[in-house]
């Protein structure tokens, strides 16, 4: 059973919209999981804005079109912190790469510190893996069950050209 299948929603602040459908459509669920009463069981978001702020080497902030902030924690990727060793080359590198520029960021669910998760896009470059690949961050095999298998194996395999670079 499906209750929802390939929605596509856009809605500009400010405007009002209704659903109009036939019993079963899929109307309530939607309702329901914008309001957030109930959890997607997939599903993406998608956010266009400039980064405004880096946390550290795998946390952004990022402004939307309508002035809302987004804190971001990359998907796949731990970096130091920065009172680690790295830490402050690591969120130098993602400074240098995506600060006050133009992003995109694809999310499928929040953190336990309510920021989103997701893989952040730079034009056409996957920002997350330049982090590994530079050696300022790790593959977070621990959660890399939330990444889809083409990213888990690059992720990896860049992780392993990067020790060996050392």
């Amino acid at each position: 059973f499906v209750a929802l299948d390939n929605l596509n929603l856009t809605i500009e602040e400010g405007t009002c919209f209704g659903f109009i459908g036939p019993n079963g459509a899929g109307k309530t669920t939607t309702i329901k999981i914008l309001a957030t009463l109930l959890k997607p069981t997939w599903g993406e978001a998608r956010i266009d804005g400039k980064v405004v702020g880096v946390a550290d080497g795998d946390t952004v902030t990022v402004l939307d079109a309508q002035q809302r902030r987004h804190r971001i924690r990359l998907l796949g990727i731990d970096a130091p912190e920065q009172n680690q060793a790295f830490g402050q080359k690591s969120k130098q590198s993602l400074s240098e790469q995506v600060f006050g520029h133009e992003v995109t960021v694809e999310s499928t669910h929040k953190d336990r510190f309510d920021r989103l998760v997701g893989k952040l896009w730079m034009r056409d470059v996957d920002v997350n893996l330049v982090q590994i690949q530079r050696g300022m961050a790790w593959h977070f095999k621990h959660y890399a069950r939330d990444q889809i298998p083409a990213d888990r194996n690059s992720y990896d395999l860049a992780e392993q050209q990067a020790r060996q670079a050392r």
